[in-house]
C-alpha cells in the first residue's frame, strides 16, 4: 500500500476524532448551560411562591402586632427589591435581605403568644418553612451545576470550545454572611 495513502487515512482519522471531540464538547457545554438555566427557573418558582406567601403572613402578624411598623416596612422594601432584581446575583442579594426581614418578623411572633397559637399563622409559617427548604435544595443543585459548568469551561481543552462558542461563567447563588452565623436557641 502507498505510504501517502496511509498518511492521508491517519490524518483523516485524527481530523475526524478532533471534530467529533469538538462537537461532543460543544454539546456538553450547551447541556450544562441549559441545566443551569432550568435550575435557576426552579429557584425562581420557589422564590415567587415565598414572595406570594409573605403578604398573608404579614397581614396575620399585623393583626396582633400593629405597632411593629419598622419590621413591616423592611419586609415591604425587601419584597420590592426582589421584584426588581434580575439575574442570580441580584436576586441572591435581594433574597438575603428578605430572609433577614423575615427573621425579624418571626422574632416578633415570639412576643405574642396569641399569634403563635393562631392557626392561620402556624399554617403560613409551615408553608414558608417548606418553601425555604425547597429553595435551599434548589440553590444547592444550582450551585453544584454552576461549579461543574464553570470548571468545564475553564479546563483545557474544553476551554477552547467554550471560548469559540461564547460560553461565559455563570454566577453562584450565594448566601449572606449573616446566614453563616450560628443560630441562637433559647427555651426561656
Amino acid at each position: 500500500m502507498n505510504t501517502g495513502l496511509i498518511t492521508l487515512i491517519i490524518l483523516g482519522a485524527i481530523a475526524l476524532t478532533v471534530v467529533m471531540w469538538a462537537i461532543g464538547t460543544y454539546n456538553r457545554l450547551v447541556a450544562l448551560r441549559n441545566q443551569i438555566e432550568n435550575l435557576w427557573s426552579q429557584i425562581d418558582v420557589q422564590l415567587k411562591r415565598r414572595f406570594d406567601l409573605i403578604p398573608n403572613l404579614v397581614e396575620t402578624v399585623k393583626g396582633y402586632a400593629t405597632h411593629e411598623r419598622e419590621v413591616f416596612e423592611k419586609i415591604a422594601d425587601a419584597r420590592a427589591r426582589m421584584m426588581s432584581a434580575t439575574g442570580p446575583a441580584e436576586q441572591a442579594q435581594a433574597d438575603n435581605i428578605l430572609t433577614g426581614a423575615l427573621k425579624s418578623l418571626f422574632a416578633i411572633s415570639e412576643a405574642y403568644p396569641d399569634l403563635k397559637a393562631n392557626e392561620n399563622f402556624i399554617k403560613l409559617q409551615g408553608e414558608l418553612a417548606n418553601t425555604e427548604d425547597q429553595i435551599a435544595r434548589s440553590r444547592e443543585l444550582y450551585n453544584d451545576s454552576v461549579m461543574t459548568y464553570n470548571t468545564t469551561i475553564q479546563s483545557f481543552p474544553p476551554s477552547i470550545i467554550a471560548g469559540m462558542g461564547n460560553f461565559r461563567q455563570k454566577p453562584y447563588f450565594p448566601i449572606d454572611e449573616a446566614s453563616r452565623e450560628p443560630v441562637k436557641v433559647s427555651f426561656t
